[in-house]
């Protein structure tokens, strides 16, 4: 038999059929697009065969007139919706993407999701955060909207799970947007929002129509309304401090949740609450006061040294109203800057939302240092406007400074006798405050006529401390080396942070803690050498001369991420202060005609006012009741 051997061209030749068949299959596969196609092709059909059951589902439905549906045919077509996403009966099905209808004024550019029906992105079109990015108070799923509602038939459901049917109209110069969750043209919840030209105000409207056999009217239905702040400011430190939920009782009183930290209240007879984020604000406002609404607020930023992206949790949950058993809630949404001028145009006191400060401080603001600021910044530069009101406050309020300087004065001059006085009854400090007392009032130098003229000034300091942060209109306004005097003006940047300091080095903080310090310098050396000798001043000196390093140092610190234009107060203030003294010193006070006009006034007989009278009499009986109880002891 013939022995098969190995024929090598035929390997070779089967080899080379089967590369070939391999090749031809590799060039034939679909391409990637190919494939995405087909995959969309398969997904569109299937999806179709869905859309065509249920439209089936609510053909049977129409043909048995929505007029007369029961409550189960209505629940049945609400959760047709929710599949579908959109008017269970509509042929072209509009709603049933997450698409969003967008709608812009002269001041807003909104888009309203068609999937829960709410505003889905905010925006402020004249306004830019201090990276030069726009100001949104709503983006990116940091809203969360929902009316969350039982049924007659004991279901819960949340409207940010449904789609809403979106339709637009005018309404001569507004805009109307209506977001209906249909069940039928006759059956729907809807809300509707009204634009106005050249308004942050949104008229807003919640109500139902035939959904009273659909909603459990007797359980209660909620709005929630859920926002995260956006970080809009440089400094977060400081626009957090002045980020803060603020609402307002039918009989005007404000009040605020907790600054830091988790709060929550239960409100009634609330007119408005806003969510403000420093400069910009999202306010709800009900034109009929509401009752048993709740609101929490949780501070997001757990560490200040690192950058955030939120401020502020802010939530409300809303009771809503029924008439008839349907829903019908009229509201209104300001979204917009936290300005009083633009505030004040609505006549609801929303301008009070702004921390102004409290009783006098917040007066003082309103009707002096707003209306004055407001003037001269109509005319001048920002900064040369702050300046000058700087000078025009220092300039009325100059009388307290020379009353306590003159009254300093008057004790330096009596010093040499007050010393005596404590020599003389040093083992009787009772008597040697009844003789201390009876010549500073013969001499017309009491303490106290030094002390209560500089407590004017406080209201002042303080109703200007709350102004500066909280003045829009210095927002990205530039002077000299700062470029916004509602933020900090860093002329260098630190490679590290400093606790409670930061990472970078204001300027005008730097400045006015200066001239803190050369201020403090002069009256505290003039208070010094004012005051008689006696028991624990050596202590009292130190601690005042601690005081004059320590009080720029805590400027340093505190200002550093504060805004410059307060920074720029304090440095023009303090100086302008110690101008004053100098003046008052040199040119005004006379230390000799002083001496004697106290020499003057220890002649006259001088009559005791009633405080001082009791005071007196008070000391005297202290004194009778220690020299009897001396007696006794002999």
């Amino acid at each position: 038999m013939e022995e098969k051997k190995l024929d090598v061209k035929s390997i070779i030749g089967f080899v080379l059929i089967f590369g070939i068949l391999v090749y031809m299959m590799y060039m034939n596969k679909p391409t990637e697009e190919e494939q995405a196609a087909q995959e969309k092709a398969k997904q569109e059909q299937v999806e179709a065969e869905k859309v065509a059951a249920i439209e089936a589902d609510v053909a049977v439905a129409v043909a048995e007139d929505f007029s007369v549906a029961t409550t189960t045919d209505s629940l049945q077509l609400i959760a047709l919706n929710n599949k579908l996403g959109a008017f269970a009966y509509s042929s072209t099905l509009p709603s049933a993407t997450d698409n969003e209808t967008v709608i812009e004024t002269e001041v807003l550019a909104l888009k309203f999701s068609n999937k829960g029906g709410y505003l889905s992105e905010i925006k402020l079109k004249q306004f830019v955060d201090f990276d030069s990015v726009p100001i949104y108070l709503v983006r990116n799923g940091n809203t969360d909207f929902n009316i969350n509602f039982g049924t007659t038939d004991s279901r819960i459901l949340n409207t940010k799970d449904l789609y809403f049917q979106p339709t637009v109209t005018k309404n001569g110069e507004n805009t109307v947007v209506s977001m209906k969750l249909m069940v039928s043209p006759e059956k729907y919840l809807e809300y509707r929002y009204e634009l106005k030209p050249d308004d942050y105000m949104v008229d807003f409207t919640i109500k139902s129509q035939g959904l009273n056999n659909v909603i459990n009217s007797s359980q209660e239905v909620n709005l929630d309304w859920k926002l995260k702040t956006y970080r809009h400011d440089q400094s977060i430190t400081y626009e957090n401090r002045y980020t803060r939920l603020t609402y307002q009782y039918e009989d005007g009183k404000i009040d605020k949740l907790s600054q830091a930290g988790e709060d929550e209240e239960i409100i009634n007879d609330l007119t408005w609450l806003s969510y403000r984020q420093h400069f910009f604000s999202s306010i709800l406002v009900s034109k009929a006061p509401l009752n048993g609404v709740i609101i929490s607020s949780e501070d997001l930023v757990a560490n200040e040294d690192i950058d955030t992206v939120f401020t502020k949790q802010f939530n409300t949950k809303l009771p809503l109203n029924f008439v008839a058993g349907e829903i019908n809630q009229p509201l209104r949404f300001y979204f917009g800057p936290t300005d009083s001028k633009i505030l004040k145009k609505y006549d609801e006191n929303l301008e009070e939302s702004i921390p102004f400060g409290w009783g006098i401080f917040g007066w003082i603001n309103k009707a002096l240092f707003i209306p004055l600021f407001g003037f001269l910044s109509g005319f001048l530069p920002y900064g040369v406007a702050i300046i000058v009101m700087t000078i025009l406050i220092k300039v009325l309020m100059s009388f307290v400074q020379y009353k306590q300087f003159l009254s300093q004065a008057k004790l330096k001059v009596l010093k040499p006798e007050l010393d005596a006085i404590r020599e003389k009854y040093k083992d009787n400090k009772m008597k040697a405050q009844q003789e201390t007392m009876a010549l500073q009032n013969k001499a017309g130098a009491s303490p106290l006529s030094g002390c209560l003229p500089g407590l004017i000034q406080l209201p002042v300091f303080y109703a200007l401390f709350m102004f500066f942060p909280t003045a829009f209109a210095l927002r990205q306004k530039s002077f000299l080396w700062a470029d916004d005097l509602s933020s900090y003006d860093a002329v260098a940047y630190l490679p590290f942070k400093i606790p409670w300091y930061g990472d970078h080095v204001s300027l005008f903080p730097i400045l006015a803690a200066i001239a803190i310090f050369f201020y403090m310098k002069m009256t505290t050396g003039q208070q010094m050498a004012s005051q008689p000798t006696q028991e624990g001043m050596p202590d009292m000196a130190k601690m005042m001369k601690y005081m004059i390093y320590l009080s720029p140092l805590m400027m340093l610190f505190f200002f550093n991420n504060y805004a410059s234009g307060l920074s720029l107060y304090y440095f023009v203030s303090n100086a302008i202060s110690i101008g004053i003294m100098l003046v008052i010193k040199n040119f005004i006070l006379d230390e000799d005609k002083i001496h004697a006009q106290i020499q003057v006034n220890k002649a006259k007989p001088k009559k005791q006012n009633k405080f001082q009278k009791k005071m007196a009499d008070m000391m005297e009986q202290a004194e009778q009741q220690k020299e009897a109880q001396q007696k006794r002891k002999k």
